[in-house]
């Protein structure tokens, strides 16, 4: 179990990120209601985003607003109104003329009731002149307005497409239809269907085609006045009520009907060749003549509004009915008739205006633009495969990257990557047309950056725990700190690393332990570990071990310390300036003052945890380390308080001052090194510096075998500062070497055995 949690704190954020980038590609798939609609929401946002686009030119709107109504009256007018209309917008030269009405009723504005009653009277009173009856006649077809309107669509040298729409289910009716009247409706709009279907060959269709209960069509006398007329219903995005889309293609009965729309545009292109193309997995699209419709399988359009309500130009027809227009407004243009007065708004909420204020007339402009102008929005099937892809790289990219930066740093990635692939997504879309899934990849990168969080809080509060576990009473709090901050350096196993080690021990401790009371040893000895171990926090050392009154310490790890030698050297001379203020007290308190010795060497050493998986210390290995060892217990035989080794001098003798002392070859070991005893930091008053060079001098005369000169030099240096216990040893050693002489081989060398 111990093995599996490790495993998964190192390889956990990998394994944490594969399964959240697994999780949302199962979503994506699946798909997530409130995804899908934040989705659709940030669809229409790309949209407002961008700028309004400019209408063409060869679209106008003939509309029945607020004005028209003041002008021409409450809607709906007399048809001899809408025949007048059609006049007017034909001699202007518009050349289609679409309709978003459907004149599903006779005129109610008739006057035929007046006439046919007074054909009764004159036919009553056996009045026959033909004057009258040709007078009659004549005043018959004025009043009769759907007659008029009938004969102005047939007359007019503008195509006129009339509007429909279907009942989409048999809910919507007050009364059942039947199949007898169905198909006589059917018949009126018999020029709306699509001229030539294309099939797949041995396909079931039967469910692929948005179905249709029943048409609504004008009454007889206008549908058969033109071949042409188009559905205008539109179906709006079920989850929230927007419409995004436009259904090219509704069934009604076994026949394909094309909306208002794409009849008004096919009769504006002069009737090129109109083709649905079907293929075995829906609807392929729509071919007029070499322009080719992209639909969906279902053959829905995706809608690319130009911007907000009022973006295509509009006319008042009461102005029109009025002539009040510049001649020509209308020539050469589809004008589609429609309403917008307040009360009579055919309204939609579109992506642009979710208020419900834009109308549907622009709605069927939009669509006549976009494919007059091949400016469509594609979702392809491809798109599909892409989003996935783009979760999953999404994914493994964020927990790749935030699991190795800090927390700071890795808000601000993800919210980079966020924003950047928000306007990345935004950038296709405004200038390609593409409509790739937004919420999903940003869902992936935020899913990923708050569960990265959330586990590296706790595996990582688990981290600091067990650091500060290992490491508190062993580092300044300062080092736990920054080792906090980069928890895989605590691992059981060690690395090479040059390093610098102190060692440090208390003068004939066994004695002095058998002349004082336990209580008190015991005391005086917390109190002079503590006081050491502060020295060593102080510089930023890491306390190996407490050996009995021993202490050891190591520079340069865990944290890197270019100065570690300077570190150790500063702790040591620290530790001497302590230990007498330490002595000073108790010598006040009646107790006996103690002397320690100090080592120090650096060198190449092996560094880490060592032990157990259960139980490991922080610790140093390695020849350089027994050289520091040595060197503490050589302090008893130079007398001194602080040796250190020619590893470390070379590192510190720009800071501290130092003397040669002896070139010792330590046990186990043929190659000689030269020790030196640590006086004080530069500049220090501590010993003359002539004394120094004297006693170099000396050592120089004794490597030599020039016994007598070196003596000599050796007692001037006794008589200036005879706590140099050193001068008096090599006196004596060059005395027993005088009266000894060395073999031929001897090197002047030392050989330190003790500890």
């Amino acid at each position: 179990m111990g093995g599996f949690l490790k495993s998964f704190i190192f390889k956990g954020p990998t394994l944490l990120t594969s399964c959240l980038s697994i999780l949302v590609l199962i979503l994506f798939v699946l798909g997530v209601p409130i995804f899908d609609l934040v989705e659709l929401k940030t669809y229409d946002l790309r949209f407002r985003s961008r700028d309004t686009r400019r209408p063409s030119p060869r679209i106008a709107l003939a509309v029945i607003d607020e004005k028209s109504l003041d002008v021409e009256g409450q809607w709906p007018w007399p048809r001899a109104k809408i025949a007048h209309l059609i006049n007017v917008l034909s001699k202007d030269g518009a050349k289609v003329i679409g309709f978003d009405i459907c004149f599903v009723e006779p005129d109610k504005n008739n006057s035929l009731e007046l006439i046919r009653q007074l054909e009764e009277k004159i036919g009553s009173y056996g009045i026959e002149h033909p004057l009258l009856m040709e007078f009659v006649k004549e005043r018959r077809l004025l009043a009769d307005n759907d007659l008029a309107l009938a004969k102005a669509i047939k007359e007019s040298k503008a195509k006129v497409v009339l509007g429909h729409f279907f009942y989409m289910s048999p809910e919507f009716l007050d009364y059942k239809i039947s199949p007898e009247e169905i198909e006589e409706r059917l018949g009126r709009i018999e020029g709306s269907k699509y001229p030539i279907v294309l099939y797949p060959k041995e396909a079931d269709f039967s469910d692929l085609f948005i179905p249709a209960y029943a048409p609504e069509t004008n009454i007889e006398i206008l549908s058969s006045a033109t071949d042409s007329s188009g559905y205008f219903n539109m179906i709006s995005d079920p989850e929230d009520g927007v419409l995004r889309r436009m259904s090219l293609v509704i069934k009604c009965g076994q026949d394909l009907y094309a909306p208002l729309s794409i009849q008004a545009l096919w009769n504006f292109l002069d009737r090129p060749t109109l083709v649905l193309r079907v293929a075995e997995y829906g609807i392929e699209g729509i071919q007029i003549g070499e322009r080719v419709v992209p639909t969906d399988e279902k053959g829905r359009l995706l809608i690319n509004y130009l911007g907000p309500e009022g973006t295509f130009p509009r006319y008042s027809i009461s102005d029109i009915l009025a002539e009040t227009f510049k001649k020509g407004t209308f020539r050469d243009k589809v004008v589609l008739v429609g309403t917008t007065a307040i009360g009579l708004y055919d309204t939609r909420n579109t992506p642009v205006s979710s208020s419900g204020e834009y109308p549907g007339l622009e709605v069927h402009a939009t669509i006549i633009n976009n494919i007059l102008g091949q400016e469509f929005l594609h979702k392809p099937e491809w798109a599909k495969a892409y989003d996935a892809l783009v979760i999953l790289f999404l994914g493994l990219i964020s927990g790749a990257i935030i699991s190795r930066l800090s927390a700071l740093k890795g808000f601000l990635f993800a919210t980079g990557l966020f924003i950047a692939y928000a306007l990345v997504n935004r950038w296709l879309f405004v200038s390609s047309g593409l409509w790739l899934n937004l919420v999903y990849p940003l869902l992936t990168i935020t899913l990923v950056y708050v569960c990265l969080t959330v586990f590296r809080y706790f595996t990582e509060e688990r981290e600091r725990r067990k650091i500060r576990g290992a490491f508190n009473h062993y580092v300044s709090r300062h080092v736990v700190n920054e080792m906090l901050k980069s928890p895989e350096k605590l691992k059981l196993g060690g690395d090479k690393k040059e390093l610098s080690v102190l060692f440090s021990d208390i003068r004939g401790f066994t004695s002095i332990s058998e002349t004082m009371p336990p209580e008190t040893l015991i005391q005086m000895l917390n109190e002079y570990l503590t006081s050491m171990t502060g020295i060593v926090f102080k510089y930023e050392g890491t306390l190996d071990k407490y050996m009995g009154d021993a202490l050891m310490a190591i520079y340069g790890a865990p944290l890197e310390q270019p100065d570690h030698p300077i570190r150790a050297c500063e702790s040591a001379l620290d530790m001497i300036e302590g230990l007498k203020g330490l002595n000073e007290r108790w010598s006040r308190e009646g107790k006996r003052p103690l002397q320690i010795g100090i080592g120090i060497n650096t060198g190449v050493m092996m560094v880490g945890n060592m032990g157990s998986e259960q139980r490991f210390d922080y610790t140093v290995i390695g020849d350089a380390v027994n050289l520091a060892s040595r060197l503490e217990g050589a302090n008893k035989t130079y007398r001194t308080a602080i040796l250190i080794s020619e590893y470390t001098f070379r590192r510190v003798k720009d800071h501290f001052e130092c003397m040669e002392l002896d070139s010792a070859r330590v046990k186990g070991k043929a190659e000689p090194v030269k020790i030196y005893h640590l006086i004080g930091r530069k500049g220090s008053p501590s010993i003359d510096p002539e004394i120094i060079r004297t006693f170099e001098r000396a050592l120089q005369f004794y490597k030599q075998r020039r016994w007598d000169e070196a003596i000599e030099l050796f007692r001037r240096v006794i008589d200036v500062s005879p706590d140099i216990y050193a001068s008096e040893l090599y006196v004596d050693r060059c005395l027993d070497l005088k009266r000894n002489p060395p073999p031929a081989d001897w090197d002047g060398v030392f050989s330190i055995g003790m500890k």
